[in-house]
């Protein structure tokens, strides 16, 4: 399985008992979804490596105990501690249709009420405050939070979503 085809579920973060069992971190507002897993992908020197689950159940409401067959010790768990735990695409739950996963969108054209076609998404930059749209118009990128005042449509059937963005915001990216 490769990562192009997963999705990260969330990360391991510490043992939980001296019989193996370990806390991980998921990256979902909804997190009762992955409460009762039969498996899942664990990152292992850079490869997915699949781990059959015993049992599993929420703690604490934002954290997943997972007992992993097969690993039976404190250390088996400590080896764990920190890997990345992915599943595969299909595993994402169906969204209605004005919601999206960042990965869907990416070659999505943007079309702004005021300014028209904007370009494409080539990708999703989560690693701010507030997610950004990354978007190639003819070489010259433009970036736009991924806000839903701005969001006024998306069209998953035509590969397209509608914003409005602020006055100007598209043309400070254009101004030489």
């Amino acid at each position: 399985m490769n990562k192009a085809d997963c999705f990260f579920l969330g990360k391991i973060v510490k043992k939980y008992s001296y019989k193996g069992e370990v806390l991980a971190k998921l990256d979902t507002d909804e997190p009762h979804l992955y409460e009762h897993m039969e498996s899942v992908f664990v990152e292992v020197r850079n490869h997915l490596v699949p781990f059959f689950i015993e049992s599993s159940q929420l703690h604490k409401s934002e954290l997943l105990r997972i007992k992993f067959e097969d690993v039976d010790t404190e250390g088996d768990a400590d080896a764990l501690i920190k890997s990345d735990l992915y599943l595969p695409l299909e595993f994402l739950p169906k969204l209605d249709d004005d919601k999206f996963y960042y990965h869907e969108i990416i070659g999505f054209k943007v079309v702004d009420n005021t300014f028209g076609d904007v370009g494409i998404i080539t990708a999703v930059n989560d690693s701010t405050a507030q997610s950004l749209f990354e978007i190639d118009r003819d070489g010259i990128e433009i970036l736009i939070p991924m806000n839903d005042e701005f969001i006024s449509k998306v069209d998953k059937p035509n590969k397209t979503i509608f914003v409005d963005t602020p006055e100007g915001l598209i043309d400070l990216y254009l101004e030489d």
